[in-house]
């Protein structure tokens, strides 16, 4: 599983942190861009509620990820051949359909996984080893889509994710993923959703706040560091990306042991600690913009915002298996997802209006750090969770 989810995101990584440069060159406005990337967002809705749906029902978990496959692949050749804003457009949807039906799948695969074999393993550790494997393909297929920025041949990303995703296919051809249970049809059998659901509820809105931050680091930021600030200097495309793969780098550094630490504690603290490093990068951000020097605080912006995703996706993630039964987990799963999907919706189309509006994005980030300080308030309404089985003991 790791394996896979390593290779996939080695070519997803170019894709999604440089497509906004890519189509920047192309003369598209910063609306645009992030119209397209909302776009996507959307198409991704109705994939991730189609693949829990189908999880819940026995399907193996391999299948989503090869329906997401092909989505991406043909989403890859429309966006590396068009220069036009319906051929963007079409790239964008096909590349959200596959991030839609891919999530769940490789989600539901990691707690199948661990209880699997004579020796189980706590399912936050395993989360903790394929988000390490997440943070680690993405850093590289970054790393390398700012090597081809700087040769001149930025949309050679497509082509990249094109070779992993032939890769991905052959290996899980080769062994393919577990299987959920399928669900009984039996009404006795099932968790009623007033049950199971209420208890997600306040994990579901700290994540579709957290999970805007990813989102903004993929579209808005690009754009940012392209354009300049109010007194920063604008960066060349190719010095834009390799700022944004520094957070990924950082983050391939800190995701594993970051991951296992916050595994043995409760909820309540990694979530917390998440927000409050968000709000801090974010305010680096918004200062950056004012200063000649800023390029210093986009730098220094880098470490807490790593740090935030560090701690927020192996604990969310976990927690939603933890909190929901087994026989909806791949629903639960879904919802989780979704939040990824919304606040790709929402923040790249606020943070367009705010970059057109204003010229820079000053204003933009201080309004994310206060919504951040603002969730804080989120995490002390979670409630105690059953008996985990990665070593927390609660949320307080």
């Amino acid at each position: 599983m790791a394996l896979v989810r390593l290779v996939a995101s080695f070519g997803a990584g170019g894709v999604l942190y440089l497509t906004p440069i890519v189509f920047h060159q192309a003369a598209f406005s910063a609306q645009s861009v992030t119209q397209g990337l909302a776009l996507a967002a959307l198409a991704g809705t109705a994939g991730r509620f189609m693949s829990g749906m189908l999880l819940d029902r026995g399907l193996a978990c391999s299948i989503p990820v090869l329906l997401a496959a092909l989505a991406a692949l043909l989403g890859d050749l429309r966006l590396f051949g068009t220069a036009s804003f319906p051929g963007y457009v079409q790239g964008q949807l096909l590349i959200g359909i596959a991030a839609g039906l891919y999530w769940p799948a490789v989600e539901l695969a990691v707690p199948l996984g661990c209880r699997m074999g004579p020796a189980p393993i706590p399912t936050a550790r395993g989360y903790a080893l394929v988000r390490s494997a997440d943070a680690a393909g993405i850093a590289a297929g970054a790393l390398l889509g700012a090597l081809l920025a700087a040769a001149g041949h930025l949309r050679g990303i497509y082509l990249i994710d094109i070779i992993c995703l032939l890769l991905v296919v052959l290996l899980l051809l080769k062994q393919p993923l577990q299987r959920a249970s399928p669900a009984s049809f039996d009404p006795a059998d099932h968790t009623p959703w007033r049950q199971w659901l209420p208890p997600l509820l306040p994990l579901l809105a700290i994540s579709l706040l957290a999970t805007s931050l990813p989102a903004l680091m993929q579209s808005a930021l690009p754009l940012d560091l392209v354009r300049g600030g109010l007194e920063r200097a604008a960066m060349p495309e190719s010095l834009g990306a390799l700022l944004v793969g520094l957070q990924l780098g950082v983050l391939v550094l800190i995701q594993w042991p970051v991951g296992q630490a916050l595994a043995k504690r409760p909820i309540a603290q990694g979530l917390g600690l998440s927000l409050a490093c968000f709000a801090m990068g974010t305010v680096l951000l918004a200062f950056s913009a004012l200063s000649s020097q800023g390029l210093w605080l986009v730098l220094l912006a880098q470490l807490p915002l790593a740090l935030g995703a560090a701690a927020f996706l192996p604990i969310a993630t976990a927690a939603v298996i933890e909190l929901s039964p087994r026989e909806h987990q791949g629903l639960a799963m879904a919802l989780f997802s979704q939040c990824f999907a919304l606040s790709a919706l929402g923040a790249p189309l606020l943070a367009g209006l705010a970059l057109d509006a204003q010229r820079h994005a000053g204003g933009f980030w201080i309004g994310m750090t206060l919504l951040c300080l603002a969730g804080l308030n989120l995490v002390k309404r979670l409630r105690p969770r059953p008996s985990a089985d990665f070593g927390s003991d609660g949320v307080s």
